[in-house]
């Protein structure tokens, strides 16, 4: 049988549908699909798709399993490596690791690689529930800051290991930017509530609700017994531009809009979380995150929302998928455009709040490319004169966040770079105080689902290695 050149599509709901509800865009694999799709893999010998994977799963060998029809032996497969296969199959970014690495992807398209791992995951959600089978305990105790996916990366590897693992999480909720940050029509929530639930039988203790730096330190946590501590806390503080107007009603950091609506449930008409219902809105930024807020403001009834972006749609730095999904759904890219002031009017009858009114629209100036910067990407040049503005009401700012500096501020002995971040080891995770590791990012700043969880998994190496000297 000849070699399919082509991954098979994954089905999604129709754009126009779709754009109006918070159901999940991609709908997976069928058994028969996936079997086909597995049957492209060339099972090389070196296995190159492996080395492009941040957590080193065995890919060619779930793979294998696939092909078998033993999914369940697939999933096997995968967590032995990953402790979130239902979460990385649907937000990590395959095409530039695993999949790029891939031999097929030479002459054809690369294996569907995040697609088979989504699949198996969900067949194993559906199909299996029974108890895992516990290690005997080693005697320690380890906390974990941060319920994100560096913690529970590194929450589940040390569990399974025989160590008594609490998770500290700051939020109700655990699963950290996996719930507040992702919209439910990429990562419906139900997913990440399985994959914590999975740890959970492994022991693992989530205690909600707990600010560490403010309800309990890193030096009380020792105090208490714990041997070791990994912070996974994130990068939760938003950036903004500096510009005119940004105190303006209507002005969003992602962060904030994305937590109303996503962990906070603003969208339904039962949740006691405002959420601003706009008509027409800006979003600044051209990250997966500037996707996930500009698709969801549309998805609350925005009759048009924009993505003002200073680069061109080649620099655009959000996955391929993404972008795609949101021109299909409508999204207005304006590209080669960065703002310089946001636009607003003041109620002179609103005396709660005289110094700030509402947004009106966003003045943006013309870019064009000139030289490449520090990164290989060419910096956009603002052409004098070119100024303009684009009426809107909403204005939400996606061009980045930084560590927050409560742990760093009442850690003792924990160094930091000038962005916040903590400064570690990186073949270990270790900070500049024993027995204190950190990943994912608090240490990097924003970066992926999938660097953070290899953050987590060397950290927990680590850190076994560190308790079994």
């Amino acid at each position: 049988m000849a070699l399919q050149p082509l991954k098979h599509e994954m089905p999604v709901q129709e754009p126009k549908i779709r754009a109006r509800n918070f159901q999940e865009v991609a709908l997976g694999y069928t058994e028969e699909v996936a079997i086909a799709e597995a049957n492209r893999c060339l099972n090389c010998k070196n296995q190159p798709c492996v080395q492009g994977c941040p957590v080193n799963i065995s890919i060619p060998d779930f793979i294998s399993k696939v092909k078998e029809r033993d999914f369940e032996g697939a999933y096997n497969i995968i967590s032995q490596s990953s402790s979130l296969p239902a979460v990385c199959g649907r937000v990590c970014p395959q095409e530039t690791q695993c999949e790029s690495k891939c031999t097929l992807g030479i002459k054809f398209q690369p294996v569907g690689i995040g697609r088979l791992e989504r699949f198996v995951a969900d067949y194993h959600n559906k199909n299996f529930s029974g108890e895992p089978e516990l290690p005997q305990s080693n005697g320690h105790k380890v906390a974990v800051i941060g319920s994100g996916p560096s913690g529970l990366t590194c929450a589940g590897d040390l569990a399974k290991k025989g160590y008594k693992v609490t998770i500290f999480e700051a939020l109700h909720l655990a699963g950290g930017v996996l719930v507040y940050g992702i919209p439910e029509f990429r990562l419906p929530k139900s997913i990440v509530q399985k994959e914590v639930d999975a740890l959970k039988k492994y022991g693992v203790d989530v205690q909600t609700n707990v600010v560490v730096g403010k309800t309990i330190t890193i030096d009380e946590l020792f105090e208490d017994g714990y041997e070791a501590v990994f912070v996974g806390s994130g990068a939760g503080l938003p950036r903004f531009m500096g510009i005119p107007g940004e105190s303006l009603k209507g002005v969003y950091s992602a962060n904030e809009f994305l937590t109303r609506s996503n962990l906070m449930k603003a969208y339904k008409d039962s949740s006691s979380t405002p959420i601003m219902h706009a008509k027409r809105v800006a979003v600044v930024g051209g990250g997966n995150v500037a996707m996930d807020a500009a698709r969801t403001a549309l998805r609350l009834g925005a009759e048009s929302v924009h993505i003002v972006y200073r680069r061109s749609m080649e620099e655009l730095p959000a996955r391929k998928e993404e972008v795609e999904h949101a021109e299909e759904e409508g999204i207005i890219f304006d590209i080669l455009r960065n703002p310089v002031e946001i636009i607003g009017y003041h109620n002179p009858d609103d005396r709660r709040d005289p110094k700030n009114g509402f947004v009106t629209g966003i003045k943006v100036i013309k870019c064009e490319l000139g030289e490449p910067d520090e990164k290989g990407r060419r910096r956009p040049v603002e052409i004098p004169g070119s100024e303009y503005v684009i009426d809107v009401d909403c204005v939400i700012m996606s061009i980045g966040t930084s560590p927050n500096p409560l742990i760093k501020n009442t850690t003792k002995g924990l160094e930091v770079n000038k962005h916040g971040g903590i400064i570690v080891e990186e073949e270990t995770g270790a900070t500049s105080k024993r027995g204190v590791y950190a990943g994912g990012d608090a240490v990097t700043g924003a970066a992926t689902v999938i660097l953070a969880m290899g953050a987590g998994k060397t950290a927990a190496k680590a850190i076994d290695e560190y308790l079994s000297e």
